[in-house]
C-alpha cells in the first residue's frame, strides 16, 4: 500500500508545484499588461502564449462590463480552490494509506 501512498503523494507534491508555478505566471502576465509591454519581447510572447488559452474562456463568459479585467482573479481563485481542495485531499490519502 506504501507504493499508492508514494504515488499519491508525488502527483499532490508535483500538481502543487505546478499549480504555484502557473498562479505566478498569471500574476506576473497581470502585471505586465498594466505597463503595455512590447509584445514583440520573447517573454511576454511566452506568458501570453501560456496565459491566454486560460484567461479568454474566463473574460469570455465575463464580459467586458465593468471595465477592468478580472479574469486573472478568477482564475487564481479556481487555482487556489484546486490547491486547497484537491491537492490538500491527495496528500491526506497519501497520508492514510501509510
Amino acid at each position: 500500500m506504501f507504493i499508492f501512498a508514494n504515488l499519491f503523494h508525488a502527483v499532490a507534491y508535483i500538481l502543487d508545484v505546478a499549480l504555484t508555478i502557473y498562479m505566478w505566471i498569471i500574476i506576473i502576465s497581470a502585471l505586465l499588461s498594466w505597463v503595455n509591454p512590447d509584445p514583440y519581447n520573447p517573454i511576454v510572447r511566452f506568458l501570453y502564449s501560456v496565459t491566454e488559452p486560460v484567461l479568454y474562456p474566463v473574460r469570455k463568459r465575463l464580459g467586458f462590463s465593468m471595465g477592468v479585467d478580472i479574469s486573472p482573479l478568477i482564475v487564481i481563485l479556481v487555482i487556489m480552490f484546486i490547491k486547497y481542495f484537491i491537492v490538500a485531499s491527495l496528500f491526506d490519502i497519501a497520508a492514510r494509506m501509510r
